[in-house]
């Protein structure tokens, strides 16, 4: 009888946690605090008042929580992002999610080290595990959200490209530090073995992945089934071949994003409501691991908010905005991706992996790192929709359309064609009967998420969704008439 208590109060704590993320999604609305932030504040919160949940949710357990909701978070996050995106995008990308890294890392351990006096490996450990920025984070608060440009782009790519970066620079930081000698070759030739190791696992499975998504399941619930074992398989073969799996997961997600598959739609939404509650989990569990009373011994409290302002006021504005000299954006655009470079699970989960290898001032390390991530996600978090709008760049709420129409096919249907009217089309302002359509026909259109009959005499607004029908042989002759038109 006593087991089944235990493992019922389990349950209970599980299944109230998953309330409340539910109840405060829709308190977000009103209260623009990313549920990241309540939940890692909350979790430290009720550890300390109630010490049974830290001794339950040990740093080990939950690390390997907080890993596997990377992994869910990543591939979705690939998934969302897609290669279209991504190929538009990448120069700003590549460089941030590389680069970046090493140079945020190199900056705030230069600033720990000269600032708060803290050991060279001490310093360099933080700079570490505060150098990625967080695809938790970044796709829970900009998901929802219809931002104009290629900032969402490339704040989400940075996001899930950096991860494995600054992962595979910790782990090899970490090597560094534990081994009894060595330099810091072993640094390099770590982290160039997990990063190439994971990219090639990453680029064969996103390759193999594409058609074992069309094989046929017995039935439809066991498509998104089938795409959460295959990102288990792909990082757990990357990670055992000494590669990133982190990489490897987000690599194969952005190449399946864009390929057509039976049961996609289906497979997309499953796999961001299980992102959605493997944030949860994530930075729930983080914050049952703090101890917030050593917080407040020797002012750490006070040094890890002199380390937030360090990565948001010179760090992530010096790198950044070196790396994005190159890179054809606007003022508003440079400014609103300097102070979104948001720090979540991955840093912290950095931090444990330092404690677990039982480093020197492991303790105050995670400590520190746990103080910058919540002064992060609860400031930088709460405000990026006021900067977006305050730097002129456009920010809307993307409004839920529950209702949809589907309709089940044997086969992909090559014949049917999904457009959206462009502002600057040849389509926009145009009667339909007035269209070059030749044999196709417009079998639906939605306006503003109505659906709306298609007639001769309607007229196309941009921003209508539209259901052609006709051979495929003439699909390509449609879409320039819809799509928007090249500046010159």
């Amino acid at each position: 009888m006593h087991e089944i208590i235990s493992f019922a109060t389990i349950v209970l704590v599980v299944a109230g946690g998953l309330t409340l993320a539910l109840a405060w999604s829709k308190l977000s609305e009103r209260v623009p605090v990313p549920a990241a932030a309540f939940f890692l504040i909350l979790g430290a919160v009720l550890s300390d008042i109630f010490p049974v949940l830290e001794r339950h949710a040990s740093i080990r357990t939950v690390e390997r929580v907080v890993v596997v909701a990377v992994v869910i978070i990543l591939f979705d996050g690939g998934m969302h992002i897609g290669w279209r995106r991504f190929r538009a995008a990448i120069v700003p990308i590549t460089t941030l999610g590389f680069l970046g890294t090493f140079g945020t890392a190199a900056v705030v351990a230069s600033g720990c080290h000269l600032l708060l006096g803290l050991g060279w490996m001490t310093s360099g450990l933080i700079g570490a595990a505060l150098a990625p920025t967080d695809p938790a984070v970044m796709f829970s608060v900009l998901r929802g959200h219809e931002v104009g440009g290629r900032t969402d782009t490339i704040l989400e790519g940075e996001s899930g490209a950096n991860d494995p970066v600054g992962i595979a620079l910790m782990l090899a930081m970490i090597q560094f530090a534990t081994a009894s000698s060595g330099s810091f070759l072993i640094v390099v030739r770590e982290f160039a073995v997990a990063t190439s190791v994971g990219l090639v696992i990453g680029i064969v499975a996103g390759r193999l992945l594409v058609p074992l998504m069309r094989i046929r399941l017995p039935s439809a619930g066991l498509y998104p089934v089938r795409t959460v074992a295959a990102c288990g398989v792909v990082y757990g073969l990357a990670s055992v071949a000494h590669g990133s799996g982190f990489l490897a997961v987000f690599v194969a997600g952005i190449l399946v994003g864009d390929e057509r598959a039976p049961f996609k739609a289906e497979v997309e939404a499953f796999h961001s409501s299980l992102a959605s509650l493997a944030q949860v989990a994530a930075f729930g569990g983080l914050g049952l691991t703090i101890d917030l009373a050593f917080v407040g011994h020797d002012w750490l409290w006070l040094k890890g908010l002199l380390i937030a302002a360090l990565l948001v006021f010179l760090a992530r504005p010096l790198v950044a905005g070196l790396l994005l000299l190159p890179v054809r954006l606007e003022r508003g655009e440079r400014l609103f991706l300097f102070w979104g470079g948001l720090k979540g699970a991955v840093p912290i989960l950095l931090a444990a992996f330092a404690v677990l290898a039982d480093v020197n001032d492991a303790k105050v390390i995670y400590s520190l790192v746990f103080v910058a991530v919540a002064f992060s996600v609860l400031v930088q978090g709460t405000t990026v929709p006021f900067v977006a709008g305050r730097l002129g760049i456009p920010i809307s709420l993307v409004e839920q359309t529950p209702w949809r129409i589907s309709v089940p096919l044997r086969s992909a249907p090559e014949s049917v064609l999904r457009a959206v009217v462009a502002e600057s089309s040849a389509a926009a302002g145009m009667r339909i009967r007035d269209l070059a359509l030749s044999d196709a026909w417009i079998g639906l259109i939605v306006r503003e998420g109505e659906p709306l009959q298609a007639r001769g005499t309607t007229k196309l607004r941009p921003g209508d969704e539209l259901l052609i029908v006709s051979s495929p042989d003439y699909m390509s002759h449609f879409e320039w008439l819809f799509a928007a038109a090249e500046r010159s």
